[in-house]
């Protein structure tokens, strides 16, 4: 029984730096520290790293798909084929859009209009003595 409880308590001890270690930081789109997709959408049409799209492995059958734009950290870029799988896009067609877009154009509105969005959100809730559909509390 002794050396059931110890055990255990040592496979437990062992597994706590493992633990631990699996704690994370969450960084956003439009905060300094994101790699990853961009929506373009409306915004001003990023300056790019590479004129061309870069494709790793082309998809295996004829799919027109539009290129996506990523922000990747340096050196990623320049060695692709090690990378994109990160990303979610080895078969795609990637542009790189350049650092000082990001942190300049984009991720400036990307905040402003989010921030702008998030106030929507929450006009006009909490504030009414509101009682549902007037069933509330009657049979």
């Amino acid at each position: 029984m002794k050396r059931l409880i110890l055990s255990t308590l040592l496979a437990l001890a062992a597994g706590a730096p493992a633990l631990a270690a699996d704690v994370g930081v969450s960084v956003s789109i439009g905060q300094p520290g994101f790699y990853g997709r961009i929506d373009i959408g409306n915004y001003p049409q990023p300056a790019v790293i590479y004129p061309q799209p870069v494709v790793i492995a082309p998809a295996p059958y004829a799919v027109v798909q539009q290129p996506i734009y990523l922000r990747v950290p340096p050196g990623h870029a320049k060695n692709w084929g090690k990378h994109c799988g990160r990303y979610n896009a080895c078969g795609q067609r990637v542009y790189f859009v350049q650092d000082s877009w990001y942190n300049d154009v984009y991720a400036p509105r990307y905040r402003d209009d989010h921030r702008r969005d998030h106030r929507d959100d929450h006009r006009g809730k909490g504030k009414g003595k509101g009682h549902g559909n007037g069933k509330h509390g009657r049979d």
